[in-house]
């Protein structure tokens, strides 16, 4: 029993993906919460979709396709805040015409022959792949993006129990929007190493959709969603390592399952948000 566990990280690629997940677990858990209670589902999936341009330019520049993420997703952050901001014709249908603009330059930039094979990894994912290097920047990242949800969160808070009175109590909701736009940018950027830029969402979204259909506070949602989102990354690991099967679609797949176990338990959430009704703060907040 003790072999089948360590197996799968006996080598050093295996205790850097395990270590990857870890990291990735810590943020995507929290941010999640966010992201489901203020209905930015769509948009997180959208913000990785959109990177393509990014990824492509970079590889046809001979620079790091990290490099050419980060650009693309912070340009793609910035276009589907101000389409959201459209109303007369629908922040969905906005963000859905930008964000398919920007997929169809990415796949016409990708016909070149001069684009390296690795561009598919970071469609796809790769745990395995990553590097000390890798892990260094993850950590660098994850920690900077933990201490922007703390900084925020009481904003957010304040947002999802009452956006009409949010201005008066110094939470900015256009403001505090773009930073929470920002973050999923940041972490996309640290998951597409792993997962790719078409398997991140799963990780954002399922842990934090998991925990807000069990938790009845803030504080516990968040535990729960990292604990889900480590366990699903350590999950996909050995059913990768053991069935054979790609690292990242695993993670995404287990991700997904632990979601899915969790809609018996109840409806849609003790702890809602401006979908659903008020936001119970940690004391904290």
């Amino acid at each position: 029993m003790i072999d089948a566990l360590t197996d799968p990280f006996e080598l050093a690629i295996g205790q850097r993906a395990l270590v990857e997940v870890i990291l990735l677990g810590a943020v995507c858990g929290p941010l999640g919460i966010w992201i489901v209670l203020y209905g930015r589902s769509y948009a997180a999936e959208s913000l990785a979709h959109a990177t393509l341009p990014g990824l492509v330019l970079a590889s046809l520049a001979g620079v790091s396709l990290v490099f050419g993420a980060a650009a693309g997703l912070l340009v793609a952050a910035v276009a589907i805040w101000l389409a959201g901001r459209e109303e007369r014709i629908g922040a969905d249908v906005a963000i859905a015409v930008a964000v398919t603009g920007l997929v169809g330059v990415g796949v016409l930039l990708a016909l070149s022959p001069q684009v390296p094979p690795r561009l598919g990894e970071l469609l796809f994912g790769d745990p395995l792949s990553v590097s000390r290097g890798d892990l260094v920047a993850s950590a660098a990242l994850v920690l900077g993006a933990i201490i922007a949800l703390a900084r925020y969160h009481r904003r957010l808070v304040v947002l999802g129990f009452d956006a009409t009175s949010a201005a008066s109590l110094g939470a900015r909701p256009g403001a505090t929007g773009l930073a929470l736009l920002v973050l999923l940018a940041v972490t996309t950027l640290i998951a597409v190493q792993a997962l790719g830029n078409l398997l991140v969402v799963a990780l954002i979204v399922a842990p934090g959709a998991a925990a807000l259909r069990i938790a009845t506070r803030i504080g516990a949602a968040y535990a729960i969603a990292v604990a889900v989102a480590i366990a699903a990354g350590i999950a996909g690991l050995y059913v990768s390592y053991y069935l054979e099967l790609a690292a990242g679609a695993s993670i995404a797949l287990a991700a997904v399952a632990a979601f899915a176990l969790t809609i018996p338990l109840g409806s849609a959430g003790p702890v809602a948000g401006r979908g659903g009704g008020p936001v119970q703060a940690v004391g904290s907040s």
